[in-house]
Parts: C-alpha cells; sequence; structure tokens
C-alpha cells in the first residue's frame, strides 16, 4: 500500500492510531502466512509420506521417499547428542551363501557318465586303466504332477435259492465310502490341492480352471467354488476346537485388514486375524484363526474373544479397547511413525534420538529371544526399563516443542497415547515387544487379496476364513498343509468323537 507523505495528519496522536492499526494489519498478514506455511509443510509430509508409501523400500531399517523439506525441529539439543553418542554400532556378520543338500527322502535315480572302453587304457604306455574311485553331483529334475481317476466298484449279491423258489431276493451291496461332498468326483487329496493352491499359494480358482483345462478336466470356478465352501463347513469343528485352544492361552496377538465382498451391506468388510505361540514356525503350539466381519466395529472383536481376559497384543486401533483383555501397544508402530518422521533425510536429527532408544530395545530382544520366560523378565527389567523410562522423558519433554500437524509432532503424540499400553511388555516375559506376529500372520491373507481382489459373498468370505485358519495354523506348526488339510478332511468325513487328534501339535507328536 503506497502512503502519500503530504496527506498524513500532523496530528501525533491520530499518527499513532494509525500506526496501530497498520501494525494490526500486518501481524494478522503474518499470521495468515505462518497457517499457510504450515499448511503447505503438512502437506509436503503428506505428498513425501505417498511417496514412500508406493514406491519406496518397505523395509523399516531404510526409510523411503525423497524429503523435499528439512524440518526446523531437526536440531539437535546437548541432551539429544549425549543420547546418540551412547549408541553402541552392531556389527553383524554377512552370512556366506551355502548350498544346502537336497533332501534325501526324495527319490533318486544313477546316471553313470562313464569313459568309453577305448578310452580306458593309459596315454602314456596304453596299460589298461583301474577305476580309483568316483565324483559324483546331484541336480533336481521336476516331474508334472498327475491325476489319476479313482473308480469305485461295488459288487452286488443276491440269492440263487430264493431266486429259483419265487421269493423275492434282496440285494446286497457295501455301503459307499463316506465323501467329503457326496455324490462329488472330488476326493480329500484334490480338494486339499484346491484349497493349498488358493490359500497358501494364492491361485485364483479362474486360474486353477485353467490349469485343469489343459490337462483336458473341465472343473468350473463356481463348482470349485462351491467346494470351497462345503470344505469349510466339514473343517469347522475343528475350527471351533482351535478358537477353543486359543482363547486358553495367556497371550494373543490380533490384527485386522480390509477385504471386499460384493453382494455384502457394506462396500467394505474386514477380516480380522488372533493368533498365539512362539514366534518361530514349529515351536509350541501356535494358533492362526481368521474371522470375516462385514464391519470394523469393536463389537466383531468382543464377540470373537468371548470374555477373554488375558493379554491382548495390537495396535493403536481403539475398537480393541472395548474388550476385556489387557491391551499390549507394538513398538513397531511407534517406531514407523518416527521413520515417517525422517523420510529420507540424510542429517540426523531429532527423529534418531528415538529410532536409537528403539534400536537398543530391540537389541536387548535379539540377545534375549531364546532365554525363558524368568531370564526374559529378569533382563528386561535389568536392561531395558532404563531405556523405556528414558524413551517416555524424551517424549514429554518435546510434546509441546513440535507442532502436532507435522510428522514428528503426529509420532511423538502416537508414542505417548501408546505408552502405557506398550511398557506392559516389561511386565511379563511372555509378551512380545510389538505385534509383527499377528502382521506376519495376515500377510499371506494380503498377498492373496492381490490376486483373487474380493470375494462374491458373506458366505465365500466366511468359508476363506476357516481355510485361512487351518492352512496359516499348519504352516505355523511346520506342517506339510496339503497332507494336514487331505488328512482333516477325511477324518471328518467320518465324523470322528475326538476333534483333538486332528490338532497340528498332535499330529506332530503321533
Amino acid at each position: 500500500m503506497k502512503i502519500d507523505a503530504h496527506s498524513l495528519p500532523d496530528d501525533p496522536e491520530q499518527l499513532k492510531r494509525m500506526l496501530l492499526e497498520l501494525h494490526l494489519v500486518v501481524a494478522k498478514k503474518d499470521e495468515e502466512l505462518a497457517k499457510k506455511d504450515a499448511q503447505i509443510h503438512e502437506l509436503l509430509a503428506a505428498y513425501n509420506a505417498k511417496l514412500a508409501k508406493e514406491y519406496a523400500k518397505k523395509s523399516e531399517k531404510m526409510p523411503g521417499a525423497g524429503e523435499v523439506f528439512n524440518e526446523a525441529e531437526e536440531t539437535l539439543d546437548e541432551h539429544d547428542k549425549a543420547l546418540l553418542a551412547a549408541s553402541a554400532a552392531v556389527k553383524k556378520d554377512k552370512a556366506i551363501p551355502k548350498r544346502t543338500a537336497l533332501p534325501k527322502q526324495l527319490p533318486r535315480v544313477n546316471v553313470v557318465v562313464d569313459l568309453d572302453d577305448s578310452d580306458k587304457v593309459c596315454d602314456c604306455c596304453q596299460s589298461p586303466l583301474h577305476k580309483m574311485g568316483e565324483s559324483s553331483s546331484e541336480a533336481l529334475e521336476f516331474v508334472p504332477a498327475h491325476i489319476k481317476v479313482i473308480k469305485t466298484i461295488r459288487p452286488k449279491y443276491t440269492c440263487r435259492h430264493c431266486e429259483r423258489e419265487g421269493i423275492e431276493s434282496v440285494i446286497k451291496t457295501a455301503p459307499m465310502p463316506a465323501a467329503p461332498i457326496a455324490k462329488s468326483i472330488a476326493t480329500p487329496s484334490l480338494l486339499s490341492q484346491i484349497i493349498t493352491c488358493k490359500y497358501q499359494f494364492g491361485l485364483p480358482l479362474y486360474r486353477q480352471e485353467t490349469l485343469f483345462a489343459n490337462i483336458e478336466i473341465e472343473l468350473s470356478r463356481q463348482t470349485m467354488s462351491s467346494w470351497m465352501i462345503r470344505c469349510a463347513q466339514l473343517l469347522s469343528p475343528l475350527y471351533q476346537r482351535l478358537k477353543e485352544v486359543l482363547l486358553s492361552q495367556a497371550v494373543i496377538h490380533g490384527d485386522e485388514t480390509p477385504l471386499k465382498v460384493i453382494n455384502a451391506d457394506k462396500a467394505t468388510s474386514y477380516m480380522w486375524v488372533y493368533c498365539c505361540g512362539d514366534d518361530k514356525e514349529g515351536k509350541g503350539r501356535n494358533i492362526v484363526l481368521f474371522d470375516y466381519n462385514n464391519s470394523r466395529a469393536g463389537q466383531c472383536a468382543v464377540d470373537f474373544l468371548a470374555g477373554y481376559q488375558g493379554y491382548l497384543q495390537v495396535d493403536g486401533y481403539k475398537a480393541y479397547e472395548q474388550t476385556q483383555a489387557t491391551l499390549v501397544a507394538c513398538l513397531a508402530h511407534i517406531r514407523r511413525k518416527f521413520i515417517e518422521a525422517k523420510g529420507d533425510n540424510k542429517k540426523t536429527g531429532k527423529a534418531d534420538v528415538v529410532l536409537n532408544l528403539i534400536g537398543k530395545l530391540y537389541g536387548i530382544e535379539q540377545a534375549i529371544k531364546d532365554k525363558t520366560v524368568e531370564e526374559k523378565f529378569n533382563v528386561r527389567q535389568q536392561k531395558a526399563k532404563p531405556i523405556v523410562d528414558e524413551l517416555y522423558q524424551w517424549l514429554i519433554k518435546h510434546q509441546d516443542n513440535m507442532p502436532p500437524k507435522i510428522p514428528l509432532g503426529k509420532a511423538i503424540s502416537y508414542g505417548i497415547n501408546q505408552f502405557e499400553k506398550f511398557r506392559r511388555y516389561l511386565e511379563d516375559g511372555r509378551l512380545s515387544i510389538d505385534n509383527n506376529c499377528a502382521e506376519r500372520a495376515i500377510k499371506p491373507f494380503v498377498i492373496g487379496r492381490k490376486n483373487w481382489l474380493f470375494s462374491n459373498t458373506s458366505r465365500g468370505a466366511h468359508a476363506s476364513a476357516t481355510l485361512y485358519s487351518l492352512v496359516e495354523t499348519a504352516k505355523a506348526n511346520d506342517i506339510m498343509v496339503h497332507d494336514y488339510i487331505s488328512m482333516c478332511l477325511q477324518h471328518l468325513t467320518k465324523k470322528p468323537d475326538n476333534i483333538d487328534m486332528l490338532l497340528p501339535w498332535n499330529i506332530k507328536q503321533g
């Protein structure tokens, strides 16, 4: 605004009022500019996060997409520098690639590659050569899977004497063997193959339809879809028994992920997962159960857990607070927020301080992973608890200094909101430092969803939940999935009184 000096009044008081009004206008403009800068900062942060999510490496060890700006809060104080300086670098020895021996149980065919008789003489004196030993090597040959037809023949018997005497004779024949799906061509082995291909390896039914067509077998996806629902109904008693065992455990991990169901009340449904057991496959009683719901409401978890009062390790989703379980938060989710806040910024900043402290906690967990429950508790109290306290004090100290809408401010707020639940892992050696167990359990479903995209009906989604549960539980207990599903279908067809014989750990012991 251009001001003409000749138009200004000579009265000092009036000039003061005009100056004050001008000052207020400038202050208002500065405030508006500050808000716009904050909005631009927030939009750039969201843009960077979107780039990282879509295109960057997904490993949390290497933060993704490029930062467009450096945040003002990256300046370190002396206390932060001291925390970073105390970090001890952990050097990991690089694993040397080594070819493992081929399984001994595979059939072997010996192929002898020998010299011609004319070459079995000495090049020097022409004397005959003698065999001093041999060298050998092994290679794998793939033999395509074959399908055979099982023709069931049931002889019929009648009485010749009654026929001669004109008496009506009763024809006797053996009853038809029980089948998983009556009057169908599907055997337990075929059904298990279809289940394994879809739910373990993510091969949709329409692709399997093409595979069968290539060997001149007409098997439509509609037929296979119907079979999957019937198999899920047959396997339901085993699913319910696994659920009973799961709810008797002291610690359960939970998570959920979206699912598209075409003919459902809501556009987006959810597949919930609950799991327990050791983080290593084949160790202990490992259970992975999926539960389909056309909602993400907390009542879904309440209904599944049915009054469960043990530890429930989950992410920060508030719906789990409606359950009666004692919630334990996940350090990996807290860490993820600070990795997103750091982005690809090469400069060492405040996010690195938190990541450094979190790294120390994971280092302790790595060192005690093979310890007993009591040993884990003692080590955590001695070594991890001081670091957890230091992390909490850092978050509280910087909470009011960070704008709440910038990535680092959001990360600090999230960490403080989850901290009391997170630090509960110090109370019990059976608890984990994070919820990665559930995230790994739900990952096969997420990968499969990228292939088959959606379910047509809620019946199909419920069937998928049951079948995914048995597949992932078998994998978690280091059991061959195809053989396990086939055996379960065969036994449940006979309606056994003892379902416990089909529990994975009982099969392994047997």
